[in-house]
């Protein structure tokens, strides 16, 4: 498999801990990244394959050269309109399944940034999905877990608050859950991973079959854009009922939501560089 951790261990707790409005807690990490070729190299073919399988990209090319089939048809554009914000928000969302898979343990199945048919735009439904099973076996357990996250990044000047962005959009998650596990598994399915796929019906009856639910809402951001102050007003309790309506509502789930923040130098630099060498070293 194409997967690598190694650059998950420029992530890294700071053990500081802010408060919201409304008295939750939230976890900032800080994503040290170095320039160390080996290990941007080996995270740009993961990243990479987020999109397109390089056992798969011979086929799908056709004449084109791999990286001009990444850069013209696959890769959210860097120049065009909306390009750059779609590379900034699918980067914040691949940092966050890294993060659930690679620091917390679950298993985060790969299948909805290689699902896209307009690269510039991003894709519905819950940005990322974890299980983890209580069972080496494969048997059910009560005990079993399923994370669903939103993520929103902040990587220029523009936009509010990204984590209160998230934390509204999370709310919405627990209406969309059935869509997201029933795109997951047709996905999987698709690939002819059957066992994978299989893995998906035991979070499809959880009235039948019990199991644990977390949400959460993560904001990556730029050191020079991140705000302590700004994190501070976030509030899990004053979600707007609709979108353009005044009046507010408390998360569903906002007595466990959890709450995370990204912070780095540099990022959107750091995203434009992933995508060139994802594309010039396919």
């Amino acid at each position: 498999m194409p997967w690598t951790s190694e650059h998950i261990k420029w992530l890294v707790d700071t053990g500081e801990r802010q408060k919201t409005a409304d008295g939750k807690e939230v976890e900032v990490w800080e994503f040290l990244h170095q320039d160390d070729d080996d290990v941007f190299s080996a995270w740009a073919k993961h990243f990479r394959n987020h999109y397109c399988l390089d056992t798969e990209i011979d086929f799908l090319r056709g004449k084109r050269t791999r990286q001009d089939y990444l850069n013209s048809i696959i890769f959210p554009c860097k120049t065009t309109k909306l390009g750059p914000g779609i590379r900034a928000g699918d980067f914040g969302e691949i940092l966050v399944a890294d993060y659930l898979q690679w620091l917390l343990g679950f298993w985060v199945p790969i299948v909805r940034w290689s699902s896209k048919v307009v690269r510039d735009e991003s894709r519905k439904g819950s940005d990322v999905i974890g299980f983890r099973f209580q069972k080496k076996d494969g048997g059910t357990s009560p005990k079993d877990v399923m994370v669903v996250f939103e993520a929103k990044t902040k990587f220029s000047g523009s936009g509010g608050n990204r984590l209160q962005d998230a934390i509204n959009d999370s709310a919405k998650d627990h209406l969309r859950i059935d869509e997201s596990l029933n795109f997951i598994k047709q996905k999987l399915f698709e690939k002819k991973e059957i066992e994978q796929a299989q893995l998906i019906d035991r979070f499809q009856s959880p009235v039948d079959v019990p199991y644990k639910e977390t949400y959460g809402a993560a904001a990556v951001i730029s050191d020079e854009h991140f705000d302590a102050k700004v994190i501070a007003t976030a509030d899990c309790t004053k979600i707007p009922k609709t979108a353009k309506s005044k009046e507010f509502v408390p998360h569903p789930n906002w007595v466990s939501l959890v709450l995370v923040v990204i912070k780095g130098s540099d990022m959107m630099n750091l995203v434009h560089e992933l995508y060139r060498r994802a594309a010039d070293e396919a």
